[in-house]
Parts: C-alpha cells; sequence; structure tokens
C-alpha cells in the first residue's frame, strides 16, 4: 500500500450529442471503471472531473453489466455519486493530483481537445513531474496540449489511440470532427495500433496511452506504476 494518499483525476466528457446524427453520445463506461478500479485497489485516491460539471452523460451502449467491474462501480454509491456530480475542470487545482487520467467515449472528440483548462492542467501536471494519461478516444485531449517551451506535449513521443481502422470498423469516420490518429500524427506523435480491438498499451516517459476499451484496465496499471516510482 502507498503511505501517503497519492491522488489521481480521471476526466470524462460533457458532450452527449454524436455530431449531427441526433443520437446519444458521452463518456465508455469501462474507460472508467476499470482505471478507476485498478488505482483505487492499489490505495490511490480518485476523482471524477469533466469540461462542464455535474452529471456526466454516459454513452449507454457501453453500460454492460456483465462486465464485474462496471457492474461492481454502478453499485457503489461513492462512484455513482462522483458521476453525477463531477467536478467542473475550472475548479481542480493541478497541485492537488500526481496524475490526469483521460477517459474515451466519442463525447470526447466534441469537448477534450480545445479545452483551455485541459490543456492548462495536463501542462501544470505534467512539467510538475506528474503522468498524463488518456485511452481509446481520451487522447483526443492530448492533441493541442503545449509546454512551457511551446513544444506540444506528444511531439516524438510513441503512443497510441483509437485507431482510423477502428473508426471505420465503427461506420463513425465520417461522423466525427477530426479522426483521432491522424490529429495526433500532425502533432508529431509517433502513433502505433494493434488489429482492431486488441489491448494495447504505450508508456513513454510520464505519458500512458491505451488503444481502445480492452486497453483501460492496462492504462490504470502503467499509471499506478509510474506514481509508485
Amino acid at each position: 500500500m502507498i503511505s501517503q494518499v497519492i491522488k489521481v483525476l480521471i476526466v470524462v466528457t460533457s458532450h452527449s450529442q454524436l455530431g449531427n446524427t441526433g443520437k446519444p453520445t458521452g463518456y465508455y463506461l469501462p474507460e472508467v471503471t476499470h482505471p478507476y478500479q485498478k488505482l483505487q485497489e492499489l490505495g490511490f485516491g480518485v476523482d471524477i472531473a469533466s469540461p462542464k460539471g455535474s452529471k456526466a452523460p454516459m454513452d449507454e451502449k457501453s453500460r454492460d453489466l456483465k462486465d464485474p467491474i462496471n457492474r461492481k462501480l454502478l453499485e457503489s454509491k461513492e462512484f455513482v455519486a462522483k458521476l453525477e456530480n463531477t467536478i467542473a475542470l475550472k475548479d481542480v487545482r493541478a497541485k492537488d493530483y500526481q496524475a490526469i487520467v483521460f477517459a474515451g467515449g466519442h463525447g470526447t472528440m466534441w469537448d477534450f481537445s480545445n479545452s483551455t483548462e485541459i490543456n492548462n492542467l495536463s501542462q501544470n501536471i505534467y512539467e510538475s513531474g506528474g503522468v498524463v494519461a488518456a485511452v481509446c478516444h481520451g487522447p483526443a485531449a492530448l492533441v493541442n496540449i503545449k509546454l512551457s517551451d511551446g513544444k506540444y506535449l506528444v511531439a516524438g513521443k510513441s503512443l497510441t489511440g483509437f485507431s482510423n481502422a477502428e473508426e471505420a470498423a465503427a461506420e463513425l469516420t465520417k461522423v466525427m470532427p477530426f479522426l483521432l490518429e491522424d490529429e495526433l500524427k500532425k502533432r508529431g506523435a509517433k502513433y502505433f495500433a494493434k488489429p482492431l480491438w486488441q489491448g494495447h498499451v504505450i508508456t513513454d516517459g510520464r505519458l500512458v496511452t491505451g488503444q481502445n476499451p480492452a486497453s483501460a484496465a492496462g492504462v490504470g496499471e502503467a499509471v499506478a506504476k509510474l506514481l509508485k516510482r
């Protein structure tokens, strides 16, 4: 166990509409529950925030109650309260957290990349020696993060995220405001992907990324490993 509680902030989307389709979207549940469970069981304190705060929208297609971790946490009053009362990013103090983890879900593609709060929090946590992590569409948060020297955080770093092939398989390529894989490459990232839906986690220094929902628990484990050094 960790002698002094180290705190991690999981960030979920506030966006609930899938482009112009009229269909709902939001955060993808296991990309919240799996890292949360891993981090909590290892003794870390975990808070949940969103760009707007208050109740965050869940992608109902991700409410898989056959997943024991999903079921366990949705039965936890503490966890559900954190999702229904997320901390607004404007109220988050970077100094309170040693890691920030961006959960996925298609909603992130609309409200993560151009969030000033996300960019500032991530820069401050990273430059204070903390960890920045993201899974699936969560790396949309990484697209515009710049460090104090003006360089993109992802420039020259090995990483992953929801692939163009996976977006095509989901038949949402034309719905997305941009393609995550392409945008990360434009920022100078060294992007790597495995075949569709295979778990894949990359750690490059203090940056951790996971490709898809199957990678969520691995992202939590990788963040914990870095924080326990």
